[in-house]
């Protein structure tokens, strides 16, 4: 996330390249593998050893997710300006061992978490505050892991390819991009599968064991490389570029603007290629604006103090940032919906789950559905649909940014409504049965009913996701490019968040009066259908906002925009409105 290109290498023909890939690739798939293959069944350890509800324990789930995905900016602007992108890795790589080890400890030590339920009980002790501390301390540990090693992993891979005098460089890149991108994927599958069955079948101990086992291998495998890697040093983040023109704005608050142009009032460093502040958000223009030029500037032109004036390009950075954020806020209810896993884990533990007479799929394991979905949705779109659309319609790059934000929002609302169907059905089927107060018994009724929904979100997810970080991509300028990608992490944390809330006051809402709530532990009293039905209307809601939002966008050319397939010259596929 720096200004620019002009970044600083270790100089070593010996360095970077192809060699440095299996280290690189190696630690990501591993802390993957490890990371998720910890978190999709966790709801489960919280409700069975640590006496959580339901919604307390879906609840510090979203937190823990929130935490991670937003510490990744926090990452991000660490790595940039102090430490650099190895340094990151590598301590992001430790504290996420760190935290596994903790957490597998509470599995392998009695005293680390509360006393077994006595059968037949309904008051249980909970955990003490110790216990309650060393569990979040091992979350804690590893969303910082999480912070600096997803946000750098990448780009660190990336950077062993700078070199210049390889005419193959970005050949190389694109395969490196693939590589990464299919380890990733590869490595969730395995972890939402391999690993949950392991922790089904022979225990916590042992399911907590083998990720801190990958995760030992992730950090020596990236540690061995050490001498093999090009390491970019840190510098000036984008991020903080960003953050001093809001913070120079604030502290000129007060000061007049000019009423006409003026060539001599704005900060424009040699190199920038921008020349004076747009009249949008026309507040921000003091932020690079020049009040005493004996003051403000030293001798070789450079602000004296960047957090009082900051050049134009700067603000204009900032300016873009502000455009596209009505759009990014359309797209946190998308990501609430994908976010409801923990309860799906129940609803699935409770029904059969068998997909051949021998084999038994485990609870937790159904979120690989909505995987495959998503990437035979992006292949079909990419190999399939976007030729077609070309050949007939004359849609060279197939469906805008828009339509598919679009199409993934609807996908996402029909996926609710037929979840809270599902479910529906379910329940009734339970309370036939007699299972009212016994939510762990099996109900005559195959889990392969769930897998319709999942596969529905794996489309919402793929269509809504490329989409926004393509229409994202085209609105910032070329110096922004990686802040596209950062919106997507940061609207993952901002959605864990907000369905953390969601869930706590549904449940406290719910439950008033003596009042079972929709969100109770048993699922068979509680009402996870009307809780369905309430992120079914939410993401209508949502949808009618996209469509008001969308006003404010129109085609045209931007000189701010670009897209990541066009050339500089030519025109973008959509400009925020100036005035507005």
């Amino acid at each position: 996330m720096q200004m620019g290109r002009d970044i600083e290498l270790e100089e070593n023909p010996r360095k970077g390249g192809l060699r440095t890939m299996p280290f690189i690739i190696v630690n990501e798939s591993f802390e993957r593998v490890a990371s998720y293959g910890l978190q999709t069944n966790m709801i489960i350890y919280l409700m069975t050893f640590y006496q959580m509800s339901a919604a307390t324990g879906a609840s510090i789930l979203g937190i823990w997710t929130a935490l991670s995905n937003g510490l990744a900016i926090v990452g991000a602007i660490i790595s940039d300006s102090y430490l650099g992108r190895f340094r990151a890795v590598a301590i992001g790589s430790i504290f996420t061992l760190v935290g596994m080890i903790i957490l597998w400890l509470t599995a392998m030590i009695p005293q680390l978490k509360p006393l077994p339920c006595p059968q037949f009980q309904h008051i249980c002790n909970g955990a003490t505050a110790v216990q309650l501390v060393i569990l979040f301390s091992s979350f804690g540990f590893m969303s910082v892991g999480a912070g600096f090693v997803r946000p750098c992993s990448i780009i660190f891979g990336a950077d062993q390819f700078e070199k210049k005098e390889n005419t193959e460089n970005q050949r190389l890149v694109d395969s490196y991009f693939n590589w990464y991108y299919a380890s990733i994927g590869i490595s969730t599958i395995f972890a939402v599968t391999i690993i949950v069955y392991i922790q089904d079948r022979y225990g916590w101990q042992v399911g907590f064991g083998i990720p801190v086992i990958l995760m030992f291998f992730s950090v020596s495998m990236f540690l061995i490389g050490y001498p093999l890697y090009i390491k970019v040093k840190a510098k000036e983040s984008l991020l903080i570029g960003l953050l001093q023109a809001a913070v120079a704005a604030s502290k000129k608050r007060h000061t007049s603007l000019p009423l006409t142009d003026c060539d001599d009032c704005y900060h424009r460093p040699l190199e920038s290629a921008v020349l004076e502040p747009l009249n949008d958000f026309r507040c921000l223009n003091r932020a690079c604006m020049i009040q005493d030029p004996q003051r403000d500037l030293n001798p070789d032109g450079s602000a004296s103090n960047p957090w009082s004036l900051c050049s134009v390009e700067q603000v204009e950075s900032l300016k873009a940032l502000l455009r596209v954020l009505p759009m990014w806020t359309s797209g946190i209810m998308i990501f609430v919906t994908t976010s409801q896993f923990s309860f799906s884990v129940l609803q699935t533990k409770t029904m059969d789950r068998h997909m051949f007479p021998q084999f038994e799929i485990p609870a937790a394991s159904f979120s690989m559905f909505m995987i495959i979905a998503l990437t035979i949705w992006i292949t079909f779109y990419d190999r399939v649909l976007v030729p077609l659309l070309s050949k007939y319609i004359g849609l060279a790059r197939g469906l805008s940014p828009i339509i598919r934000m679009g199409i993934g929002l609807i996908v996402s609302c029909v996926s609710m409504a037929l979840s809270a169907i599902t479910e529906s059905i379910r329940r009734q089927r339970a309370i036939e049965e007699g299972h009212n107060d016994d939510p762990s018994a099996l109900v005559n009724m195959s889990a392969m009913w769930f897998v319709p929904q999942y596969a529905l979100l794996g489309v919402a997810e793929a269509a809504h996701a490329v989409g926004q970080i393509e229409f994202f991509y085209s609105l910032l300028p070329k110096s922004m490019s990686s802040i596209a990608s950062a919106m997507y992490t940061i609207g993952t944390a901002m959605s864990s968040l907000v369905g953390s809330l969601l869930v706590s006051g549904v449940d406290w809402l719910t439950s008033t009066r003596g009042k079972t709530s929709w969100l109770s532990s048993n699922i068979n009293r509680g009402h996870l259908d009307y809780y369905f039905w309430l992120l079914a209307f939410l993401s209508l809601l949502n949808f009618l906002y996209f469509l008001v939002v969308c006003r404010y966008y129109e085609p045209g050319n931007d000189r701010s925009c670009r897209l990541p397939h066009e050339s500089e010259e030519q025109q973008c596929d959509y400009r925020l409105l100036t005035e507005y």
